[in-house]
């Protein structure tokens, strides 16, 4: 699976988002994510793909969240 993919699975079952609106380009912000809803996600993601994701400073896109995660295989 594409890590997109598992990035707009998370967002889905979590936050109830429409999987079309869940691009590379849309941001938190746009999405209506905030940091709390950051956190959890962040804690999804590296149950996922088993990895620590550290700290998501600077990111702000949905495609910044999947470069992240493809760097840190």
């Amino acid at each position: 699976m594409a890590t997109i993919d598992i990035v707009r699975e998370v967002l889905v079952d979590n936050l109830d988002l429409n999987p079309d609106d869940i691009t590379a380009e849309a941001t938190m912000d746009s999405l209506g994510i905030d940091s709390l809803d950051m956190a959890e996600l962040i804690c999804d993601i590296e149950e996922k793909c088993d990895i620590d994701f550290g700290e998501p400073e600077g990111i702000t896109t949905i495609g910044g969240i999947v470069e992240h995660i493809d760097s840190l295989k």
